[in-house]
């Protein structure tokens, strides 16, 4: 029986995936009509010698490009309105994004920007954009937030520790240029927090009320690579069909939440990341098997699913019983690859809580949660992992 009988599934990405792709970045540049291109990637990518690929391509087709690398660990207004000064100075009319989130996002919002001017507050909240921008071809380097296909940007505003997004079909890259090959050189433990995002990803869009036929089927694939193979790619970081499953995942459970949104790791995990410097990955991490025991009851079948994909044993069990061991799975995985931090290791306090939760219960992904919450609902979520 379908939870939505009557659903819109829109996809503007073209996808291209496989190892190797990257070596063929200069065909995706003059397909999308583009002139003079603006790499867009972090310091870490660039040390890494990732950046030199990108290059590469480029310099063989004789297209000019620049090369913007002023990126924290996260995506600001700041670096925003930087890259989108260098972009035009530089004449550039399409944008390659290269590394994780905050690179892809400012990617993304640089193409925004080129396209309809002002500034990216003008286009924060859900289809604000009123135009398509230029094109952006955005590589991932982790297995993670899936920002090669999305439609959200999420950018912090330091000055007032809030995080504001931009929610727009026109915001999604031409092109997803998703190359495993890029992955392995990723640390264990970005792997294991990146991939704890996308799984996080697959399972919120799989379990709340927005869920539907194309949604469901990308999140039960995407779930059943990450539990295959997220062990492996943190321990075996040159296993590259672990990484290729996982960049595979990533990218699905991408797809899947782009039409759905999320739930409440994800409400949760906005504010406290926006104030605590928690990164992204990790705060869903620690938030989500608390979360799921909060929802187990508001989508049982699901959470019984989601127990079987990891391995857990439910023959014999109760539905509640069966449903509540995908808890267990979540928390053995977390063990597994290495996340045990909590939310005290960054100085969050009973105090904040009431802030936290405020905030939370504002966000877009709170009310397609399975279970309806209440501020001390939420808190009580936020207690359970603090210590």
């Amino acid at each position: 029986m379908l939870v939505n009988d009557q659903f819109r599934y829109e996809m503007p990405t073209k996808i291209e995936f496989g190892a190797g792709k990257v070596a063929h970045l200069a065909q995706y540049v003059t397909e999308v009509k583009g002139n003079r291109v603006l790499i867009v990637g972090d310091l870490g990518v660039l040390h890494a010698g990732i950046i030199e690929r990108i290059e590469t391509p480029l310099k063989k087709a004789n297209i000019p490009y620049q090369i913007f690398s002023e990126i924290g660990t996260e995506a600001t207004i700041e670096s925003v309105a930087n890259a989108y000064r260098v972009a035009r100075e530089m004449h550039c009319d399409v944008v390659v994004g290269v590394g994780g989130g905050s690179s892809l996002d400012i990617a993304k919002s640089v193409g925004v920007l080129l396209g309809n001017g002002g500034e990216i507050r003008d286009y924060v909240g859900l289809d604000k954009v009123p135009a398509p921008g230029k094109p952006v071809i955005a590589i991932p380097t982790t297995a993670g937030t899936g920002s090669e296909i999305t439609r959200f940007s999420v950018l912090s505003d330091k000055t007032e520790k809030a995080k504001l997004s931009v929610g727009s079909m026109f915001n999604c890259p031409a092109v997803a240029l998703v190359d495993p090959e890029l992955t392995l050189t990723l640390p264990p433990h970005l792997t294991a927090t990146t991939g704890m995002d996308a799984l996080t990803h697959a399972l919120e869009s799989y379990v709340n009320k927005e869920t539907q036929p194309i949604s469901e089927a990308l999140s039960l694939e995407a779930m059943k690579r990450i539990a295959s193979s997220l062990r492996l790619a943190v321990v075996q970081g040159e296993n590259l069909n672990a990484r290729k499953d996982m960049l595979l995942a990533s990218t699905m459970a991408a797809m899947a939440f782009n039409t759905t949104r999320l739930g409440l790791a994800h409400s949760l995990a906005i504010p406290l990341g926006a104030k605590f410097n928690i990164p992204h990955g990790l705060v869903n991490a620690i938030l989500l098997p608390e979360v799921m025991r909060f929802n187990v009851i508001g989508n049982p079948h699901k959470f019984i699913e989601i127990a079987h994909i990891f391995g857990e044993q439910i023959d014999g069990l109760t539905d509640r019983e069966a449903a509540e061991k995908s808890v267990s799975a979540i928390r053995k995985l977390n063990e597994d690859i290495g996340i045990k931090q909590k939310l005290s290791d960054f100085n969050v306090k009973e105090e904040d809580l009431e802030e936290v939760a405020q905030e939370a219960m504002l966000s877009g992904n709170t009310p397609i949660n399975p279970v309806k919450p209440t501020i001390e609902d939420l808190k009580n979520i936020c207690r359970a992992v603090m210590e």
